[in-house]
């Protein structure tokens, strides 16, 4: 399994072992553009793999804050009462660069900015860049996806 991310289009491949297209999601990447630099807001490009898988029997819209369940499970009423929270749903898969100097190690450091990909609500909107850094999906996509990659998958983002 392999997963590709594109910036420029919002959208995530998965590709089976001998490199055919297994299934495609929209997402949502920064806001502020792809960058790897610490701080940036920005989604980091190259080689990551993913590193932890964190939600496995979660609930569709289970809360996560500091990568573990708050118990809460995600409704517009609770998004109400917190409108300043980034919304981390569902399923985590979390990311580790690759590349020394580009998304891994110092400043750059794709694990250490908590690159994620994750659910986020359904009420927001893919195929647009609108997230802090990481890579948002509908939940049930997420949980797809999360079903589907085991730790070690290799992730892709270019754009």
């Amino acid at each position: 399994m392999q997963i590709e991310i594109d910036i420029g289009t919002q959208r995530l491949t998965l590709l089976d072992q001998n490199g055919v297209l297994s299934a495609e999601y929209p997402v949502s990447t920064a806001l502020n553009g792809p960058g790897e630099i610490e701080g940036s807001g920005c989604t980091p490009r190259g080689r990551h793999v993913v590193r932890a898988r964190i939600g496995a029997g979660a609930p569709s819209g289970a809360v996560f804050r500091g990568r573990r369940p708050t118990g809460e499970v995600w409704t517009p009423e609770l998004a109400a009462r917190f409108p300043e929270r980034d919304w981390i749903l569902s399923r985590i898969l979390w990311l580790s660069g690759c590349e020394s100097g580009r998304n891994r190690l110092g400043a750059v450091d794709t694990m250490r900015r908590y690159i994620y990909i994750h659910g986020t609500p359904d009420d927001q909107p893919m195929g647009v860049p609108l997230s802090h850094g990481c890579i948002r999906m509908r939940n049930r996509d997420v949980i797809e996806l999360f079903e589907r990659v085991p730790v070690g998958t290799v992730v892709d983002i270019t754009g």
